[in-house]
């Protein structure tokens, strides 16, 4: 297995959870403090903190300190881990698809 499917894999293994996939979708509006994406959550800021840990470890999200607090956002190299994974299918199914309109043109 070679790095940029780890770190695909690593990625999709850490949105598997639900929990961590809303607090990822809810850092897709910008950045937030814990306490901001904990609220309305139905686990606690420090169950989110440690959510946000593993997405961070997985590259998905990337933090800053402000004062006391730590702003999380998300991280686009994360992203574009998983999307090159995901490409390698996508360019391979548009190959298919152009094989066969060609194909299917020239009879």
């Amino acid at each position: 297995m070679n790095a940029a499917t780890r770190d695909a894999a690593a990625a999709l293994a850490a949105l598997a959870d639900p929990t961590r996939r809303q607090i990822f979708e809810r850092l897709a509006a910008g950045p937030r403090a814990v306490g901001d994406i904990a609220h309305g959550l139905p686990v606690t800021r420090p169950a989110v903190s440690q959510h946000l840990a593993v997405l961070k470890s997985a590259g998905l999200v990337k933090d800053q300190a402000a004062g006391t607090r730590r702003i999380y956002e998300i991280d686009p190299k994360g992203l574009g881990a998983i999307r090159a994974w995901l490409d390698q299918f996508w360019d391979s199914a548009l190959a298919s698809f152009k094989n066969e309109v060609e194909g299917k043109n020239s009879k």
